[in-house]
This record gives structure tokens, sequence and C-alpha cells, in this order.
């Protein structure tokens, strides 16, 4: 071997003649905060379970409704990906009959209202909307409200056992769409069921109170409410009563309760409400 294949040969076992070099080192992951946050609203409306998911986009200085977002666009209805509403029963959304199930929420700002528009694609975003997968259309009226609202925000106010409002609120704009379901139908055949039951421990408060708030038969709601024993009787029950009496045509009835009703909240802890709510009854009936 001549003296360059020697050298050539130790190079390559001394590992001189490659030069390696150190993988190149990646920098530290920063987890920077989302410009739009992410947010699920969870609300149960009677006997229906409502989930709204969204992201929330803030103004920063910028005009949204007709400027950042232009009149008679669609609108995902918030930032990101798609915003979604769900529902666990059949609900009406401004008289507008909705199965239960999930949705895409779409909508259409205008300066003087809103169209509000659910789709089954819940993938789509306004570059790939397709109209031929709405489930429903409707208006609702936009109104303008003082506070200037930084961040767009969903909210589920006015809540009742059988209805609430949905409100999308952004800037100097509310647009609510109101929400009913059909609790009746379910829940009162339940109590039937309940009450003719054999046994005494019965939901006699509760149906009492279903029936006088959903005007159903009065008289069962009066037996039942008689039903509980004098010693159970507390301020709150003898009030209801007081008013179920008031709305049958026993004035007579009714004042006696509204007074016991008093006497009870004037020896319970944080019922003082109650005797001002028995005297405007009592006023009422004389």
């Amino acid at each position: 071997m001549n003296a360059k294949a020697l050298l050539l040969s130790a190079l390559v076992g001394s590992g001189l003649l490659f030069s390696t070099r150190a993988p190149a080192q990646q920098p530290p992951r920063v987890d920077f905060p989302s410009l739009s946050p992410l947010s699920t609203l969870k609300q149960r409306v009677g006997l229906t379970d409502i989930e709204i998911v969204y992201s929330r986009p803030s103004a920063r200085g910028r005009p949204i409704f007709g400027g950042l977002l232009p009149y008679g666009k669609v609108w995902r209805t918030g930032a990101n990906a798609p915003t979604t509403i769900s529902f666990s029963t059949p609900v009406k959304l401004n008289g507008n009959d909705i199965p239960a199930g999930k949705y895409a929420l779409f909508t259409i700002p205008g300066e003087s209202e809103w169209t509000i528009i659910l789709n089954k694609d819940l993938k789509s975003s306004p570059l790939d909307y397709h109209a031929t997968n709405d489930v429903i259309r409707f208006t609702t009226p936009a109104v303008d409200i003082a506070e200037n609202i930084e961040t767009f925000s969903i909210m589920i106010n006015a809540i009742r056992d059988d209805s609430a409002r949905i409100d999308l609120i952004w800037e100097h704009t509310a647009v609510p769409i109101h929400l009913t379901t059909d609790l009746v139908s379910t829940l009162a055949p339940q109590i039937e069921a309940a009450m003719s039951a054999p046994g005494e421990r019965k939901p006699y408060y509760q149906a009492a109170m279903f029936y006088y708030e959903h005007n159903l038969d009065l008289q069962k709601a009066k037996t039942w409410i008689e039903a509980i024993k004098p010693g159970d009787e507390t301020y709150y029950i003898d009030n209801l009563k007081a008013r179920i009496l008031a709305k049958t045509g026993d004035k007579e009835g009714a004042i006696a309760a509204a007074k016991r009703s008093s006497e009870l909240a004037e020896k319970a802890e944080g019922a003082s409400g109650y005797l001002k709510l028995n005297q405007d009854l009592i006023d009422s009936l004389k």
C-alpha cells in the first residue's frame, strides 16, 4: 500500500474525512393564547339539554357589523371552526320546529334583522357553505344595545321550565332567538301516572306547581296541594295553595292560606320576600 492509500485509510478510520454535524436544536414550543378562544355553553331548560360550542372573537377596535362582517353575507357565528348547537329533545326556535340533534349555526347579519340558519353539515364553513344542507332558515329582529360588547357572546337567558331565549351579542347588537319546548305533553302523563300510583310519597307540591303554572287542571292541583299534611306545610307550600285557591275563585280560602304562609315566613330565615307576595295576593282579593 502506497503512502496515499495509507493516509486515506487512516483518515477514514479516525472519522476525520467526514464531518458530522449535531442535529439542529429546535426552539422551545411557545403556547400562544388564542385570539378567539373556544367556549362551550351548556344549559338545561326544563328537560332539554342545550350545548353550544363556538369560538369568541373580540372587536379589538375594528367595526364589526357592516365592517368586518358585511351585512347580507353568511357568517359562521363565531371564529375558527363552525359554531355548533345541539338539543336533546325537539324544540321550537321562533315558532319553527327543530328536531333533536346537532347542527351548525350560521347567520346572515342585517341592519334590522338577521337570518338564522341551522345546517346539517357540521364541518362546513362560509368558504364551502351549501344552502342545500340547511335544515331551516328564519329571521329574527336585531336589537340595538347601549353597551359596547367587546367579545362576541352567546347566552341563554329568560329560562323557564319550557322556554328560554338564546342571545347573540356583539358590539352594539343583540339578536334574540326564542326557544320553547313541549314540556306539558311529556311531563303531564308522567305526573298523572305518579299521582295515581299507590303509596303516600308523591310529589304533591311539584305536581300542583306544574299544573298551576301551565294552566292545567286546577282542581287536581288543589287536591294535590291540600293532600300535604298540615305538619309538613311550609311558607312556600301555603303560598302556592293560596294562589291556586285564588285562581279557582275561593277568595276566603286563598286569604287564609296566604296569612298562614306569612306566619310561617316570619319564622323562617330568608323568607321575608313571601310577606310581600302574600300581602299583594290578599290585597288583590279584597
